[in-house]
């Protein structure tokens, strides 16, 4: 698995979990709180997607992930 598709995987992981624990009609739900995890995920996509830089890159990277 690549980089690229690694990041992809991880952030639509974090957020469909999100979802899953932060809205009510979930059965599932913990808190409403989670939600604010949803919208972290969001514009740290959106800020790399104009900075090209990303924190899960450089983790996965260190981790010996393939480019």
């Amino acid at each position: 698995m690549t980089i690229d598709k690694a990041i992809r995987a991880m952030a639509g992981s974090f957020v469909l979990i999100s979802l899953a624990l932060g809205v009510p009609a979930s059965p599932l739900f913990v808190s409403a709180y989670f939600l604010w995890f949803t919208a972290f995920v969001g514009a740290n996509l959106l800020q790399s997607a104009f900075t090209g830089f990303c924190p899960a890159e450089s983790l996965l990277q260190k981790l010996g992930v393939q480019r």
